[in-house]
Order: structure tokens, then sequence, then C-alpha cells
């Protein structure tokens, strides 16, 4: 695996989505100030995330069965196992998947723990997903844009706001993305339970992130154009293929898995 570029200095003095959420996951890489931010948030948003890591396993690992071995993960966060490679070169060992975040400390543990099945590949980028064609770029490298890929966008996309053009982002993504190729997404709702929507978003806010919550409709805006797979678009926790059911629990995160035509 290669890193694209040096490792930057970590700002410590500011949270991170990336490190909030491990603090969420019960990760221990994240700082004093992403931990004020967690800690003030409601006990729901540990649900979120574990169940945004959940619905992530359960997607990657049924698009490796039904034939796919390219990945393009876009706000990987802090590697936390099972990592997406492991999940998805146990059902299908070739598969090639490159990593993007834009927190430091994801390249400082990159290296070290996105380590490949020896007859697939890994890659690492520290780009931003404001940044499309920077990452198609390097992606470019490793993955062969003639084949199927499937683009994951796991809790990310609530933290582009509006003005910053989230639904542009995602159609240039998904424009260099040839037919029969994927885009799985999951976001957080403010519609399912909008006063703890408006909690959590506040609570970043007062720590310098600014979110984008969005309804339902507007996160199927993402998948514009696309065809969506059953269940459709759902909450993370009603959304699965094959068996391996998820308990039956609330949710305040939208998911879908959409193939290109």
């Amino acid at each position: 695996m290669t890193a694209a570029k040096p490792t930057p200095r970590i700002d410590t003095s500011k949270p991170h989505p990336a490190r909030v959420y491990d603090y969420l996951l019960g990760g221990k890489d994240n700082y004093p100030v992403d931990e004020e931010v967690g800690e003030q948030l409601p006990p729901e948003a540990r649900d979120a995330a574990r169940q945004n890591r959940e619905f992530m396993h359960r997607a990657v690992a049924w698009l490796a069965g039904s034939g796919l071995d390219q990945f393009l993960d876009i706000g990987t966060g802090i590697p936390t196992a099972p990592n997406l490679h492991q999940i998805v070169q146990k059902v299908r060992p070739t598969s090639r998947v490159v990593y993007t975040d834009n927190d430091p400390i994801v390249l400082r543990h990159a290296e070290a723990l996105l380590v490949s099945h020896p007859e697939g590949m890994t890659d690492y980028v520290q780009a931003d997903v404001r940044a499309p064609g920077e990452i198609l770029d390097h992606a470019r490298k490793l993955l062969d844009f003639d084949r199927p890929i499937a683009l994951s966008l796991i809790a990310l996309m609530h933290f582009i706001p509006g003005e910053q053009e989230p639904y542009d982002i995602v159609a240039t993504l998904i424009e260099a993305l040839p037919s029969g190729s994927y885009l799985v997404l999951s976001h957080a709702s403010s519609d399912i339970y909008p006063e703890l929507a408006e909690q959590v978003t506040a609570e970043y806010a007062k720590g310098g992130i600014e979110l984008g919550f969005r309804t339902r409709d507007g996160v199927g805006r993402f998948f514009a154009g696309l065809d969506l797979v059953e269940p459709g678009l759902v909450t993370a926790t009603e959304w699965y293929r094959g068996t391996n059911a998820p308990p039956a629990e609330a949710g305040g995160i939208y998911a879908g898995v959409a193939r290109l035509p």
C-alpha cells in the first residue's frame, strides 16, 4: 500500500468528524476536543454509528457476493476492524479497494491497518470529497474504470451542507463510473426524529462542524438516475439482502444501494 502524500500535521485543537465517529464507536484514536463533542451527543448517536457500520458490512458483503471486486470508499474514517477490504476480500480475495479520507490521523493508521489480502490490493489517498477529481485521478491508478466499481459514501454526505453542492459532488463521482457500478450510501435524517436531529446538529456546530441532515426525499436525490436495489431507500437497520437480517431496531439513518444502468 502506498500513501499519496506525506503525513500533514494533525490539528488537535478542533474536532474532526472521523475522530468523533471513532469516539462514538468506542475507539481510542481521538482527542479531548472530539470527546467533548461526542459526550454532548444523545445516546442515540452511538447507536447510529454502530448501525452505519453494520449496514456497510452487510452491503459490501452482498456486493462482493454478487461479483463486485472493486471498491472506492470515500470518508473511510479511522480503521475499525473489520474494515471494508476485510469484508469483501473474505468473499472475493482478489478485490481491490481504494480508501479516502481528509483527516491526517487516518493516513497515520492506513499503512498499518489497511493491509490487503495477498491476492487483492488496497490503497489510500488523503483527499476531500469536495475535490472529487483528485480522488478519481488517484483511484484510476488501482481500479479499472472499464469494469464495475462500488462507490461507498457511508455517513459522509451529511457533513456537506447544501451550499457546498453535495449533489453535484456525488454526480461527478457517479459520472466517472461505468455501467453496472453501484452507489452505497448512508445519510443522517432530519425527518425521522427531528428533535434529535436538531440536537445533534447543534452540538456539532458548537465544535465548528456544520451538518446538513436531510429528509428522505433529500437523501433520495443522491440516487437520481440509478436503480435502487431491494429493499430500496430505508433506514440502515432495515437494509439487508440474503438471510442475515439485522435485529429489529429503530434508527435515524437512511441507507440504500443502487446500480448504475
